[in-house]
């Protein structure tokens, strides 16, 4: 009779005295192998970490203040076009005194605007990259309507991120 199931190979028998390969390895290796890593090697990653870090954030954190900057130009672009929507349906800006929120909501402080579109020309007043609200003047100093925001220090002058930054420079 037949056999129906086939028998796995055995594996040869064991010789005396043969050992095996990670036998033949000496204790102090299998025990190198077997520890975490020493102090010695922990503090020469942390000291490249820290390198890295020195080079790598002050160039991150200067460049936080450049987004801020084009952020603001943005946003005063919009509220540009904005005003510029406001003014083809009114004949006219806002008043300084109604300010910018007459873009997202009808002004009811004289002059009442008589063509104000539902909906507004802004969702809502943006403010500037650093919390403050946008500042508007109309009549403008430097155009018929300025809209601008003082930068990081909110106060007027200053350079680099605390300069003044409006729609005169866009």
């Amino acid at each position: 009779m037949a056999r129906m199931f086939a028998l796995a190979p055995r594996p040869p028998p064991r010789v005396p005295g043969a050992r095996r390969a990670v036998e033949h390895r000496p204790s102090w290796r299998r025990r190198r192998h077997e520890r975490g890593f020493t102090l010695i090697e922990i503090m020469v990653v942390i000291v490249i970490l820290g390198v890295l870090a020195a080079l790598v954030v002050p160039s991150v954190l200067s460049r936080t203040d450049d987004a801020r900057i084009v952020a603001a130009k943005s946003d005063l672009g919009a509220i540009r076009q904005a005003l510029k929507l406001y003014r083809l349906d009114n004949q006219r800006y806002p008043s300084t005194e109604q300010g910018l929120d007459a873009l997202a909501a009808k002004p009811t402080a004289p002059p009442v605007p008589p063509n104000w579109k539902p909906g507004g020309y802004l969702e809502k007043v943006p403010v500037d990259p650093w919390g403050r609200p946008y500042q508007y003047l109309n009549p403008g100093l430097k155009s018929d309507v300025d809209v601008f925001t003082y930068g990081a220090d909110g106060a007027p002058g200053g350079s680099g991120a605390d300069a003044d930054i409006g729609s005169w420079d866009l």
